[in-house]
């Protein structure tokens, strides 16, 4: 597994320390019910579909796709293969599905067979799967409420077992109209022996217009990338115009084959390294940090170059590039603290903590440079609390009541998971991850497409509130960028113990959580808005608050 080398940042000027509840609106909201002529295509799972990842991936489906280039448009496909357009707009009813595809009825009778997905990969273009192994590139026009076309199909091709589609984009390069698809596939796999016997497959596929200037379109696959796993990914989008792929998983995926050819895999990194002296040394209290930080012999405090913030630090010699800078492990006051010059060859900075709480187990995010120094009253206080542990008998502590831990006796689950939840940046050239994000404890809630023309946006728990992050491929010293937060929505969610979807409004004015059976729950942002809201259809330009 990749180490991480990345740390999200968040934007403080976001954050709402004053929030305080949610309050319950008896206000009525608007819906509305059409009666279909035939049912929205559900593939119930089969025995052989035990698993967990079987049931992340295509259990918890969502049958309905939002048009996120004509957000009044969505789409479904019905059990005739018919792939429906239904379009809403305010304050008026629900139009008549349209029917502006259809899949061949030989589909359904695949013995593995899948639900059909569909991805809307441009505002002109969408990939869509049957279910059984054949996937469908479809040049539709342009869609919305005036637009009748049907859609025409350009590619169609059946690639191995079923799969279902995650994302699609659509670029141009060099004259050259190219598809890139990421599928999904559950696979049995002989080498897992040890767990479900299965692993998750991803395929990236790139199709490409390979006619000459003035002959008839043809689009044919020009390159097969597969990445194995061993869980379903929450988050896994291409980069707009192919350059990368960025997944969220709890467990590391890495590519295997390229064009049916195995990828050569790194040798693991020995265990071993080289030993180099540390260039500073801190402890701490639960009120403060201290370090002491190795300078020139001679320093002078005109010399010193010094920066502190409430979440970064900087130290270094003036002319010189930094010997220490990042982002701390967590917030300092920056007036309570100081910086002193000892014995002219060594800079000693105390930093106060912005709040008593739980020790730091590193001073500067992803810095291993320093070392750590235990006073020994903290050592004393921690060789008493493990003392019973390397006690000659079971139970080295006879006052205590509770049964010791046998060690035997712990469960699969009860272990420390072999690999952490991370999000993972690729690059499309070496296939290697360049920038990889330790999510720990940040749960992941939902996808949303605000921009359709920009990557979608990933939203994660941080403490009791919901952050949306927007990926900037682009931009490498800052790949994450938080753009909105749903006061207490990590809470709020945690308590719906029968959730089943979750998203938020594009314009981040309210979130709404779904249950599986009959009830939505939606939380409206206390604040206006001031996102500027387009009607793509008619032109408009307008503002929303919300209440």
């Amino acid at each position: 597994m990749t180490a991480s080398n990345y740390s999200l940042k968040v934007n403080r000027d976001l954050l709402d320390p004053n929030f305080e509840s949610y309050r319950l609106s008896l206000d009525a909201i608007p819906t509305y019910n059409i009666e279909l002529d035939a049912a929205v295509e559900e593939v119930k799972l089969k025995d052989t579909q035990y698993t967990l990842e079987h049931m992340r991936a295509f259990g918890m489906y969502n049958y309905l796709h939002l048009d996120p280039w004509y957000e009044d448009s969505v789409y479904f496909v019905d059990c005739k293969g018919r792939v429906l357009n239904l379009t809403v707009t305010l304050d008026t009813a629900l139009g008549k599905p349209r029917e502006v595809y259809r899949v061949a009825v030989e589909s359904s009778q695949c013995e593995d067979r899948l639900c059909a997905s569909l991805s809307l990969t441009s505002a002109t273009w969408a990939a869509l799967s049957d279910g059984s192994g054949r996937l469908y590139l479809l040049r539709t026009g342009k869609r919305g409420d005036s637009s009748h076309m049907k859609w025409e199909p350009l590619f169609n091709e059946d690639l191995g077992e079923p799969f279902t589609i995650l994302h699609s984009v659509s670029h141009v390069q060099a004259g050259v109209h190219s598809m890139e698809v990421l599928l999904l596939r559950v696979q049995k796999d002989p080498e897992e022996t040890k767990g479900s016997g299965y692993s998750v497959s991803l395929e990236w596929i790139t199709v490409a217009n390979t006619a000459g200037q003035g002959q008839e379109k043809k689009y044919e696959v020009k390159k097969r990338r597969v990445l194995r796993g061993k869980s379903v990914p929450h988050y896994a989008a291409l980069e707009p115009k192919g350059k990368g792929l960025m997944l969220a998983s709890e467990k590391p995926f890495v590519f295997t084959h390229v064009d049916g050819r195995p990828v050569e895999q790194p040798e693991p990194e020995p265990m071993e390294v080289e030993k180099t002296d540390p260039i500073y040394f801190w402890q701490q209290t639960t009120e403060d940090v201290t370090l002491c930080v190795r300078m020139p012999e001679g320093i002078t405090k005109e010399g010193v170059q010094f920066r502190l913030t409430a979440d970064n630090m900087t130290i270094g010699v003036q002319g010189f590039p930094p010997l220490l800078e990042g982002q701390l492990f967590a917030s300092v006051d920056p007036e309570a603290s100081a910086w002193i010059i000892k014995n002219d060859k060594s800079l000693e900075v105390t930093l106060q903590k912005r709040g008593e709480g739980p020790m730091w187990p590193e001073l500067v995010m992803g810095d291993k440079r320093g070392e750590y120094v235990m006073s020994d009253e903290q050592a004393a206080l921690i060789h008493e609390r493990l003392t019973h542990l390397t006690s000659e008998d079971l139970n080295g502590n006879p006052d205590r009541d509770k049964p010791p831990c046998n060690s035997q006796e712990l469960e699969d689950c009860d272990g420390f998971p072999e690999d952490s939840f991370s999000l993972t940046h690729f690059d499309e050239q070496s296939l290697k991850p360049t920038q990889v994000v330790n999510l720990g404890s940040h749960q992941y809630l939902f996808t949303v497409d605000a921009n359709p023309s920009e990557m979608p946006c990933l939203c994660l728990r941080h403490d009791v509130d919901a952050l949306v992050w927007q990926p900037r491929p682009d931009q490498p010293g800052n790949m994450w960028e938080h753009i909105a937060t749903f006061n207490a929505l990590g809470y709020v969610q945690a308590s719906k113990r029968d959730k089943k979807f979750a998203t938020c409004a594009p314009n981040f004015s309210y979130a709404s959580l779904c249950e599986c059976l009959r009830r939505a729950f939606i939380y409206r942002q206390p604040s206006p808005v001031e996102t500027v809201l387009f009607n793509r259809k008619q032109g408009r330009q307008g503002r929303r608050a919300a209440g």
